[in-house]
């Protein structure tokens, strides 16, 4: 596949995927996102966080075929939010869209959530745009387990969000720069652009079974994080002040 930017090239969008044991996986994952986005000026970023399997070699040879593609590594594994952040930071594009290592999420609905959060009549202030699953492809108990931390959290930080794990999202840099970080933030990611300000939309996106590797999570592990997460996030909301923006004269 030919390239769409040079390494010296600012692209317009930066595609972030967290990966830890995705061997697999993660070159197959390159290739479809490099063909949903095929024309457009893009660079993919695929973070191994400190990988044990063969991700690295795999991810390396896939530059050969993706030029696009930037690989960086995580010295000691630091978590997929970390894996994010650092995915974020790397970036050079203005607009980031961030997908799971594990390749559950389709990268087809990336040019969609793109095209919603730049199109010309969006909102003013409008920070990200995230999926929202149907059709999830994953055991009962695990979606039972999501919808009930889904129901509790939105009741409780008022988010909007009725799927904040999806891992399909798409928003401006700049915002999520300015976003408090912690671990496993990404699963709050609609409220804390919301407590900064700023403005959010939901898109449908569908969802596959996972065909290689194992879930890094399990229900009970996700639902003590997410609880003790909680309490965090309820007070960094009560701590909020916002001055609904600033002049300069």
């Amino acid at each position: 596949m030919s390239a769409s930017t040079t390494h010296t090239d600012r692209p317009d969008i930066a595609v972030v995927a967290p990966m830890h044991n995705e061997a697999g996986n993660a070159a197959r994952l390159v290739d479809e996102i490099a063909t949903a986005l095929e024309g457009r000026s893009f660079e993919i970023l695929c973070v191994n966080d400190a990988s044990t399997d063969t991700t690295l070699e795999e991810l390396n040879a896939a530059k050969a075929s993706t030029p696009q593609l930037r690989v960086l590594t995580h010295r000691k594994n630091s978590g997929q939010s970390r894996a994010i952040r650092t995915g974020v930071l790397a970036a050079r594009a203005p607009v980031v869209c961030t997908l799971d290592g594990d390749g559950q999420n389709p990268p087809e609905h990336i040019p969609m959530l793109v095209d919603a959060l730049t199109r010309a009549d969006a909102p003013q202030g409008l920070g990200m745009v995230a999926g929202r699953r149907v059709g999830r492809q994953d055991s009962q108990a695990k979606k039972l387990a999501s919808r009930f931390g889904n129901g509790i959290r939105k009741a409780m930080l008022n988010d909007d969000a009725d799927d904040t794990g999806c891992g399909l999202k798409a928003f401006k840099r700049e915002a999520y720069l300015l976003l408090p970080f912690f671990d496993h933030q990404h699963r709050f990611l609609p409220a804390l652009m919301k407590r900064e300000g700023y403005g959010l939309e939901f898109r449908d996106v569908t969802h596959r079974a996972r065909t290689v590797g194992q879930s890094k999570y399990t229900n009970l592990g996700r639902l003590f994080a997410s609880l003790s997460d909680m309490v965090g996030m309820m007070w960094l909301n009560s701590r909020a002040r916002q001055p609904g923006g600033w002049d300069e004269s």
